[in-house]
């Protein structure tokens, strides 16, 4: 079974998921699981269509901690990809819009990091893709035509069943439960940040409230507004 089936399968499909700020742009959005279900189903459909990725196949994610790209990440591990950040013999490299390219992938997509969830303004130049407006096209449900085994590469070389057991003893270790909500201003930047600052929050099934560019004088606001109950280590 995919990393993602295994994170997400457990939850109510109208429990909040994540809640993610930007203090910078001034916004608010919040994801439940069924809409970060159908967010990862799209971009998995997407990947597996227009791209022919299967299990163990390299998609380089180079985006930042936002609510989109909890959905990149789950659709990638839906379809069996195994999570990397250097774009360099990637089947897909997922970049912002400022990002430079070439990302040395075979084919590039282009994350706005709208907060409204909208696509580029304008089609994004040297053959690369935008993926808002392109994945939201795709399929709301996501069935792999065979189960992905616990033993394929999910986060760089960690196997699926690794980064979960590894998510779930972090999350032991911190004392997170179902019913945390948790505040976190930390960076989603390689594998432990990934682990520390996503997997872990989802493998406890706790409502995760991510601020992003967090102005230090606003969090205390936050944990009251959202009731958060914790904070992940930064």
């Amino acid at each position: 079974m995919s990393l993602t089936d295994e994170l997400l399968r457990p939850l109510p499909a109208a429990q909040p998921l994540i809640t993610h700020y930007d203090d910078q742009l001034g916004s608010r959005v919040e994801l439940s699981v069924a809409t970060t279900a159908n967010w990862a189903a799209k971009t998995a459909n997407w990947l597996t269509e227009e791209f022919d990725v299967e299990p163990g196949d390299a998609v380089a994610v180079q985006l930042p901690a936002h609510w989109q790209t909890v959905g990149v990440l789950l659709g990638a591990w839906w379809c069996g990809a195994r999570v990397v950040t250097g774009g360099a013999g990637a089947r897909v490299a997922f970049v912002g819009p400022d990002d430079p390219e070439p990302t040395g992938a075979a084919a590039t997509a282009v994350v706005t990091l709208d907060p409204m969830g909208r696509g580029l303004a304008e089609p994004p130049g040297g053959g690369a893709f935008d993926y808002l407006s392109e994945a939201r096209l795709a399929g709301d449900q996501y069935r792999p035509l065979f189960p992905i085994p616990g033993d394929t590469a999910a986060l760089f070389e960690s196997t699926v069943d690794e980064v979960l057991a590894e998510a779930r003893v972090r999350a032991a270790k911190l004392g997170l439960t179902a019913d945390d909500r948790v505040l976190s201003t930390r960076d989603w930047t390689g594998p432990d940040g990934i682990l520390d600052g996503l997997l872990v929050p989802l493998a406890a099934g706790v409502h995760l409230v991510h601020v992003s560019n967090a102005d230090p004088a606003k969090l205390d606001a936050r944990r009251e507004a959202e009731r958060t109950t914790a904070d992940l280590p930064a």
